[in-house]
């Protein structure tokens, strides 16, 4: 390969890269790769995605819920949207962080779910989505110190007891995350559909794609990482569940091609204790609640007594 291919090469993966990691300011969205048509994807690969910045236009109003309004100033000036729904008489509160391209308005019926459950929760906004401030997203990384500055705030403000910890898919790595390398230390963890490791669910996307994910993922992963500012391969959930030491729930489904549900099992396996693991049969990356409400139920039950 020459030069100017090598360069040409590096181009498009710098601007993939930016395209993923940082939110526009509206247009419309790219469609999921498993629905583009070949012609789609050959435009999407030269000239990027376009991703507007999350913003739901629901409330938990629209699911009959009373909540309090308000934003998180994190010590390195960021500030986080949040939604606090409480629960009469609750000693527990769930911090509920979403996946990659949603807001805190995505986890409405989980929280709906647990309120009726007998549970508080506190709905966050990562950085750069919902009402929170920034444009860019690290895909659960960076998330990690948002998730440290909420569990914070909680514990400040608010009159639990017990606080437990739920991410959904980037949410999750970034729970992790928090837990590995920023010392928080909640009473319980429920995650689902989490990855093993960043270049994995990279190469998964070139793949639901149909198309070769070497060298593309590496690339795409080292110009994201030099345009935030930090060293993308470490980002290894698999390895940040080696810090958890409080009981924690895993949930997958078992058709889900973005994080593989071999994936989830590596996570599952490296916490070294109280845990479970719940696979949900016919179900790819989508919300475990919508599809089998009883199965989420129990399984939240179950983490949800240990202590």
């Amino acid at each position: 390969m020459g030069v100017g291919a090598i360069a040409g090469v590096n181009i498009l993966a710098f601007n993939h890269a930016r395209s993923m990691l940082w939110f526009t300011d509206g247009g419309e969205v790219t469609e999921r790769p498993e629905k583009l048509s070949l012609s789609e994807k050959v435009r999407v690969l030269v000239s990027g995605v376009n991703i507007p910045r999350p913003e739901g236009a629901t409330t938990p109003l629209d699911w009959d819920l009373e909540y309090e309004s308000g934003r998180i100033e994190c010590d390195n000036g960021i500030e986080l949207g949040y939604w606090h729904i409480p629960s009469r008489a609750a000693e527990s509160v769930v911090l509920m962080f979403h996946g990659y391209r949603g807001d805190k308005s995505t986890l409405l019926e989980e929280a709906k779910v647990l309120r009726d459950l007998g549970y508080a929760t506190v709905l966050v906004d990562f950085r750069g989505s919902g009402s929170s401030s920034e444009s860019y997203t690290s895909v659960g990384f960076v998330e990690g110190e948002d998730v440290a500055h909420a569990l914070r705030f909680v514990k400040e403000t608010l009159p639990y007891r017990r606080h437990v910890l739920f991410g959904q898919s980037m949410g999750g790595a970034a729970v992790l995350r928090a837990v590995y390398d920023c010392g928080v230390q909640p009473n319980g963890i429920v995650i689902e559909s989490v990855f093993d490791d960043i270049v994995e669910t990279v190469s998964n996307r070139f793949e639901v794609m149909g198309l070769p994910s070497f060298p593309a993922a590496q690339l795409m992963m080292f110009w994201g990482g030099k345009q935030l500012g930090f060293d993308s391969f470490s980002h290894k959930p698999v390895v940040y569940a080696e810090a958890v030491r409080c009981p924690i729930l895993f949930m997958h489904g078992s058709e889900d091609m973005r994080a593989r549900i071999e994936e989830g099992r590596r996570v599952f396996d490296a916490v070294p204790g109280e845990k479970r693991f719940l696979e949900f049969g016919g179900l790819g990356h989508q919300k475990i609640v919508t599809k089998d409400r009883g199965g989420w139920v129990e399984g939240v039950r179950w983490l949800m007594g240990r202590n």
